[in-house]
């Protein structure tokens, strides 16, 4: 195996996406096992390399790294995008909590019953709006500076660009009333690294499909459904 970090997930964002991101914005390349089959996740099972029995899966530095936010945490601190200390950090964990939760409604949606998929997207189009970017407009705006905390970029920078651009996915203008928000997008897109990734050809990975739907289903075993709100 070479020294580069290998990613163990179906061809699709999901879980699994905001760790690329955040490897792509530490500059780190890393490999990818793409899942498409049930013997494929049955073979990982029987190595003993699923924790808990679920991906995404990372193996970094001789480990064998499950649960996301764990990967993620760990991901950040290595290559210091995680606060100078303790109390930057707990910062960091609010704004990616926020952001993720937001992330994880869109997240869902190809896995709901088409006659739902009207409402659950008004409902992630209200919260983004109302709920969720409003906060992050007002910690722009108090804190003053070109990043969420201190003024050294971190992993809630790339965690919320991630966000904005699934919300514009699905509502182009999303951003029109928050000025700031808009700004930043803008700023955080041109740091080389993810630039880089925002390329065609990076190893970003396309909104989801019905084929990614249905390879997840098959290797899995499972039908995924929208858990109450």
């Amino acid at each position: 195996m070479s020294g580069k970090p290998k990613l163990y997930y179906f061809y699709g964002r999901g879980r699994m996406e905001s760790i690329r991101w955040l490897l792509a914005a530490a500059g780190v390349e890393f490999e990818e096992e793409i899942l498409e089959t049930r013997k494929q996740y049955e073979a990982l099972l029987r190595d003993g390399a699923l924790l808990f029995q679920q991906v995404p899966m990372v193996e970094m530095d001789g480990m064998k790294l499950v649960q996301t936010k764990a990967i993620l945490q760990y991901i950040a601190a290595k290559y210091n995008l995680y606060g100078k200390d303790l109390k930057e950090r707990a910062l960091i964990d609010m704004y990616v909590g926020g952001t993720s939760d937001l992330m994880e409604m869109i997240m869902w949606y190809p896995f709901i019953d088409p006659e739902q998929k009207e409402g659950h997207l008004n409902k992630v189009l209200e919260k983004a709006k109302n709920r969720y970017f409003p906060v992050y407009e007002k910690i722009l705006r108090d804190h003053g500076e070109k990043y969420l905390v201190g003024n050294l970029f971190s992993w809630a920078d790339v965690h919320l660009l991630e966000a904005i651009l699934m919300v514009e996915e699905k509502s182009a203008d999303i951003l029109t009333t928050f000025p700031l928000l808009k700004a930043f997008k803008t700023r955080i897109s041109e740091i080389p690294t993810i630039k880089a990734f925002l390329q065609p050809g990076s190893q970003r990975k396309p909104a989801p499909d019905e084929k990614y739907v249905q390879t997840v289903r098959t290797v899995l075993q499972t039908y995924h459904k929208v858990p109450s709100a």
